[in-house]
């Protein structure tokens, strides 16, 4: 049976649900996709680039394994081949993700643990300043504590960011359909009306910190690779 050719978009839009687990954004988005082919037997090879050379190992791997992941599993692709180039463990973690050896079975003797945690802190995060993102517009347009805690995720208008909000719970295994509160907390229960301001406060501190490293990785990236950097975006 020939194998159904599949085009380098579909590789692209699977990378697209790649997300850089610290700035929450997909990789393609942040340009760190420097090429993506497929060749007639199916065989995806995917170069990626980080902003820095000693972009954290950690970070970087999730990057790759979540790549070579998403890749993998479109219809047709017979064979992920994802390199991360110009980083000081891009050996090992080419290596251990092309041999699926985990994160600790790439840096033998040096990584204790798998990223598990690693990357449930950042999701933790993610839907913090996601509950800004969503509420922020309710609040300037006058919702008040009383009204924003007993606000469920039914009954926000529908948009991009009450999507990805819903995306990232779901992640973390947190209540995301219509009955679950806008506002929550971290072990998922509401919150209550008179901790609302101080709660949207680290929200918005949380969704602020995130965005400023995501310009400042777009900047760096720009810096080492020249304009070519936005152009994957």
């Amino acid at each position: 049976m020939l194998r159904p050719v599949v085009a380098a978009p579909a590789v692209r839009r699977a990378l697209g649900t790649v997300l850089d687990p610290e700035l929450d954004e997909p990789i393609t988005d942040l340009g760190f996709v420097a090429s993506c082919t497929v060749s007639d037997d199916g065989v995806a090879r995917v170069r990626l680039r980080l902003p820095t050379f000693f972009c954290a190992p950690n970070f970087s791997f999730l990057m790759v394994a979540d790549a070579h992941d998403a890749v993998s599993a479109v219809p047709g692709i017979s064979r992920a081949e994802i390199v991360l180039e110009d980083h000081h463990a891009s050996a090992e973690i080419n290596g251990g993700v092309a041999a699926q050896a985990g994160f600790v079975g790439s840096f033998e003797g040096e990584a204790e643990a798998e990223l598990d945690e690693l990357r449930a802190v950042f999701l933790t995060k993610a839907v913090l300043a996601g509950q800004d993102r969503v509420a922020r517009p309710l609040v300037d347009a006058g919702a008040g504590p009383d009204e924003l805690a007993a606000l469920t995720l039914g009954g926000v208008p529908p948009s991009a960011d009450l999507t990805r909000l819903r995306a990232r719970r779901a992640a973390l295994g947190l209540p995301h359909d219509d009955a679950a509160p806008l506002l929550m907390q971290a072990d998922g229960s509401g919150v209550r009306s008179d901790q609302v301001p101080l709660h949207l406060r680290r929200a918005r501190l949380t969704r602020v910190g995130i965005e400023i490293n995501g310009e400042l990785c777009r900047s760096l990236l720009t810096a080492r690779y020249g304009t070519a950097a936005s152009a994957q975006h």
